[in-house]
Order: structure tokens, then sequence, then C-alpha cells
């Protein structure tokens, strides 16, 4: 039997107990029967009668009401079940008990093709996974009292990286609405669900792996005032296993709206969209927490990916949500996202795949995480009028563009049409234009890998870090930030951009070593010219204060370029980069990405700057460039009342305006 934590099952589990444990605990007098009718009348009912359920009834809605009173009233006839240890029970029917005792050692299935799911006071719980890289659950031993109900629904299987997980849902919606078959309507509480929509809806998980709503097959579907509480171990959020709510499928759509998702456990992720479907979400809260590691798990990739890979830099077990698959949307409107560690929004495995925030927040919680993760195949990720309070990361691009700007009326009107929003005229009024708030405990953007990305800053964005704000391991990246409508840039180190060869050990057990001594000087490389696979930044119409640093061994430019009126006191330079210890394993995670520079003239690394018209530099400490170019107004000093100096492959040269100078640059502050 696998191992399982106190929250996993309980020697004793009544009702009160059951209640207690769940954020939204449910009353007999405000819980409708689970089994309320649908659009179509498709959902039945099966009422206990000895220990097995009776023939399927069609419900009409003051049915269903008196079906509840009639299980509150057979809860007195005191129904019992005790499963021994070494006896196996197939449940082949609905059945409701009073208290159902499972001895260690005992066994409860399903028929072939179908999972077990065991509610109590329409509670999910007593479930756990058959193993830590199990597939499918069962039910824990324990005494489970109250409205108990076990059901065996129709299995629905979703494979990742050669696994195929065994999932089990409140609802699963397809084409033609709720399939009853495949949900467990007694996990489903008070307001209305029907084959369109699921209005005042609560859903409760204490178990491991059990799924809220799964909509699929090209359905249209709307959650409106949905609550979720689910506290438990997930499985793998690639194959969704876990999750409260899924959009998933060519042609599906849901729309969330007014929801309250809250889930603690390791991948037990609040909502992820994948293959294909379009998710969006309105005026709702979701939050993740982290939750607790079986004792064997082993870090590991692919479908036992249960950790943030600590090669990030991060630590946690629970991204809050996911875009997964190709041609996947999801949009967030006037919502709060958060997690508690490892990341709010992510994007992994895509391909022509959207993710979009409008006047939202997305936040960490705890010490360690990302706000958004920007596969490399994502089309973009946009956020407008979004504030941002991460702890390690802002962004992390493995190529893909990630944009921020303000909410403007004119562009939110254009995504309303580009991304068939649906938002109505009133819902339109009601979005009061303003800019992205960024701030970070940590760092701002990464790039780590992929073919590189890019990020653009606009509008009245103000980005604030305590680290530095752009990093850059060894890829190409681009920056554009337009500064002409206010946006601001703080690096609370004052590092503002900093190229580096990767220090990602390269796999799970690897281990990062600090490279010694000078690089050798690839002769085929030209300093002082643009590639293709450069890093690059462009800035226009902006006042900023930090430093740019290239600490590339290996064959890398970093070009800045400031367009009009630009003004720059900092260091630019080619550098060497240290991390404060020479080697990193994943004990000392926290270690990587930091460093310090030390300016030196560049090697395979050079910097070009071209600063345009009405532009200043004031040169802060002295520099090393491999090219500077001058526009005929903008000029390069020192800070009042010092020198600046500049030499030329070693020979003394006049700082002239409309001038280009290349070479081995030295920028010299007395």
């Amino acid at each position: 039997m696998p191992r399982h934590t106190d929250r996993d099952t309980a020697a004793d589990t009544t009702a009160a107990d059951t209640a207690a444990a769940a954020t939204a605990a449910v009353s007999d007098a405000d819980a409708i029967s689970p089994y309320r009718p649908t659009m179509r009348s498709r959902v039945r009912a099966l009422l206990a009668i000895g220990s097995l359920a009776a023939a399927p009834q069609l419900l009409t809605p003051a049915a269903a009401h008196a079906a509840h009173a009639a299980h509150a009233a057979h809860a007195a006839t005191g129904l019992r079940r005790t499963v021994a240890a070494g006896e196996t029970w197939e449940v082949a029917e609905i059945t409701r008990l009073d208290l159902l005792v499972v001895e260690e050692g005992a066994l409860l299935t399903a028929p072939d093709g179908h999972t077990l799911s065991l509610t109590v006071n329409g509670v999910e719980t007593g479930s756990a996974l058959d193993g830590t890289y199990g597939v499918t659950t069962v039910i824990a031993a324990g005494a489970y009292r109250g409205d108990v109900v076990l059901t065996p629904a129709a299995e629905h299987l979703e494979t990742f990286a050669g696994y195929t997980f065994h999932l089990r849902q409140g609802v699963y919606v397809g084409s033609a609405g709720v399939v009853t078959e495949n949900s467990v309507l007694s996990g489903v509480c008070g307001g209305r669900l029907t084959d369109a929509y699921a209005r005042g809806v609560r859903l409760t998980s204490t178990g491991q792996a059990f799924n809220g709503f799964f909509v699929t097959d090209g359905a249209s579907y709307t959650l409106d005032g949905l609550r979720v509480a689910f506290d438990g171990n997930g499985r793998c959020d690639f194959a969704s296993y876990g999750a409260a709510v899924t959009g998933a499928g060519d042609g599906t759509r849901l729309v969330v709206d007014g929801a309250r998702i809250d889930t603690r456990g390791v991948v037990r992720s609040a909502l992820i969209a994948r293959d294909g479907a379009d998710v969006v979400v309105k005026n709702s809260r979701i939050h993740a927490r982290d939750g607790v590691l079986p004792d064997d798990y082993v870090p590991a990739g692919g479908a036992n990916m249960l950790t943030v890979p600590w090669r990030l830099g991060l630590s946690g077990n629970v991204r809050a949500t996911n875009v997964i698959g190709e041609n996947t949307r999801a949009t967030y409107i006037n919502s709060t996202i958060s997690s508690q560690a490892w990341g709010v929004l992510s994007t992994d495995s895509v391909r022509n795949s959207r993710l979009t925030t409008i006047n939202s927040s997305v936040a960490l919680t705890g010490d360690s995480g990302y706000g958004t993760y920007a596969d490399g195949k994502t089309q973009q990720d946009l956020f407008l009028g979004t504030d941002f309070d991460v702890a390690t990361w802002v962004a992390i691009s493995t190529g893909s563009p990630v944009s921020f700007g303000d909410s403007t009326r004119e562009v939110v009107a254009a995504l309303n049409s580009d991304l068939e929003l649906g938002l109505t005229e009133t819902e339109l009024a009601a979005i009061e234009p303003r800019p992205c708030v960024v701030s970070s405990r940590g760092f701002g953007v990464m790039w780590h890998s992929g073919d590189g990305g890019s990020v653009d800053i606009g509008g009245g964005t103000r980005f604030t870090t305590a680290g530095t704000m752009f990093l850059d391991k060894a890829v190409q990246m681009s920056i554009t930030v337009d500064g002409s409508q206010g946006a601001e840039l703080r690096a609370g180190n004052g590092v503002l951009v900093q190229v580096m060869e990767t220090d990602n050990p390269g796999s799970i057990n690897g281990v990062y070593t600090e490279p010694t001594g000078e690089p050798d000087k690839d002769t085929a490389f030209d300093t002082t010219a643009e590639h293709a696979t450069d890093a690059d930044a462009v800035f226009t119409d902006i006042t900023l204060r930090g430093d740019f640093y290239n600490a590339m061994r290996n064959a890398k430019n970093l070009i800045i370029s400031f367009e009009n009126n630009c003004h720059l006191e900092g260091v630019i330079s080619s550098t060497t980069s240290r991390h404060a210890i020479p080697t990193i394993t994943s004990a000392e995670w926290q270690q990587l990405s930091h460093v310090t520079n030390t300016p030196q003239p560049a090697i395979n690394n050079g910097v070009i700057v071209r600063l345009g018209a009405d532009s200043s530099w004031t040169v802060r400490e002295t520099s090393h460039l491999t090219k500077l170019t001058l526009a005929p107004t903008a000029t390069v000093q020192a800070p009042t009342g010092r020198t600046l100096t500049l030499t030329v492959d070693g020979a003394p040269t006049a700082v002239v305006a409309g001038a280009t100078y290349a070479g081995s640059l030295v920028l010299r502050v007395d």
C-alpha cells in the first residue's frame, strides 16, 4: 500500500472532520442534490436501497430537492459497510452509506474501464495515488462517516510522456454537455448545473489527484460563480491530473466568471488551458499553494516533474496555471492569479499559443517563483494594465515575446475582436485604462535557452526589481523599451542588463563549475560587428540609471541603442563575471544567476553603443567598448567634478559628437 499523510487519510474521518478540512464546507441546509438535472435532463440520480443503488431515474428540479430530503431521511437508517483486511469489494454501482470502514489491506475497486471516487457530505476524500509515480488512485484505509457516496465513473484517460493517467473529475463536459458517466456528481454542491453552464457550484476535495471541471471535445461552457477548494497532491499538470479546472481540445471554449479557486498540493494546479482550447477568465481569484512531496520522490523531468527544475534558480512544487499544446489561448481579465512558489502563469510545451492578462494581478506569495514562463513556441505573452508582485523572476523566456503595456480602450477593444473574448460593450466600458506596475523581489526577465526571445515595455509601465533587470544567459535576445508615455525602469542592484555564460548545469544531477582563466580569442568573430545571434537592447525617450555588462566568454556581442532623447548614467562594459562560490549543485540553487562583474577589455564579448539624437551618457565608472556611434546632438560625459578620457586601441582620442569609434575603446573616469 502507498504511504499516506495525515491529510490524505484519517483513522476516523467524521463528517465534521471532512468539512473542517475544506475551505468551503457544505451543510445540509444549502447543498442541493449532487444529481442536479441538466438543461436536457441528462443527469440521473441513484437512490441507495440496501447497500446498493436503485436503477437510475430522471429528475426534475423539484424531484432533485425531494431526492435530497430522501437521502437525509435515509441517513438515519444506518447503512454501513466494512471492507476487511484482505477483502476486495468491487463497487459496481453508485452506492450510498452512512458509514464506510476500510481496513488496512482492504481494496475497493471499480469495474474494468471505470475509476472509483468517494465523497463524504459532498467532499471528495480518501483518494490516494497508488505510488509516488502512480497513474491511478485507491481509496485509503479509514472510517468515513456521514453522507458517504461511492461512484464508479467511466475512466478518463490522458497520456503524457509515455504515461497514461486515469483521471477522475467532478464534472466532465463534452460537446453535448455534462457527461454523467464520466462525472462524480456527488462532489458537486450548491448552485445549478446544466449542459451549457454551471452557476454557483462548489467542489471540495481533500483527496489526491481529483479534478474539478474538465471541459473538452469542442464544448462551449461557462462557469459562473464557481467555488473550488482542493487540498491534496496532484500528479502531473502536463496531463491536467489533479487540476481544479481544465479547458481542453480544439474548438473548446470555456468562460470562467466570478470564480474563487484555491488549491494546495504538489502539482495541484488551479487552471489549465490545453490542446487548442480557448479559456477566458474574468473577475476571478485563483490561488495555488505548495504541497508536501512524497518522501521517496527523486526530482525528475517529463511526466514525473513534480517540482520546478532547480536549474532555474527556483524552488516550489505547484504552478497556479499552465497553457499547453498547439493553438491554445488563455486570457485573464480583472482577475487575481497567485501561487505560493514555482510559477503563476506558465506556458509549456506549446506551439502558436497565447497568454494574455488585462487589468489583473499576478503574485508570488512565497519566496521563490516566477510571474510568467514564456515557452519558446508561444506566440505571445501579453500583459496590459497588470500588476506583478513576484519573488524571483517577473518573466522567463525560452524564445517567446513578452510584452508589458497599458490597457487602453483601443488596445482592449482590438483584443476583444482578435481573441474573440466576447466582452460586451458594458464590460469593455468597465475596464479602466491603466499601466502595468511590475515589482520583483529578485530579478526581472531572464533568457536561458531556446532560439531567442524578446521583451517589449511601453506605455506607462513601471518596472522595478531588487536585482538585475534583464539577464541573458548566452542566448540571442532583444529588449525594446519606449519611455515616451512614461515607462520607467529601476534595478535595485544597479544592473539593467547582464549578459553571461549560462550557469545551468544541464541536468538534474549536474554541477556548475565556474570557468577559470581567460578564454581563448575567437579570431573569426568580429567584436565590432552586429550578428543575428547577439543580444540587443533599444531604448527610446527614457532616462535610466544603471549598468550594462557583457560577460560572455564565447562569441556574443551586446548592442545597446539609445534612440531619441535617452539619458543614461551608468557603466556599459565588457566584463568578467563571478559567482559567490565556484561550484553550484542543487543544494546551492539560490546562488544561480547572482554574479559580480569586473570591467575589462573585450575578448569575444564586444559591446556596441549607439547614442541617438538629443541623447546623453554620463559614464559613472571606467567602461570598455568595441564600438561607439554618436549622433550629431549626442553627448558623452563624466559626472560633475570628474574627467572623462577616451582611448582607441591605446591611443588618446577626443570624443566628438557625430563620430564613430571602433576597436578597443576605454572610457576612463578620473
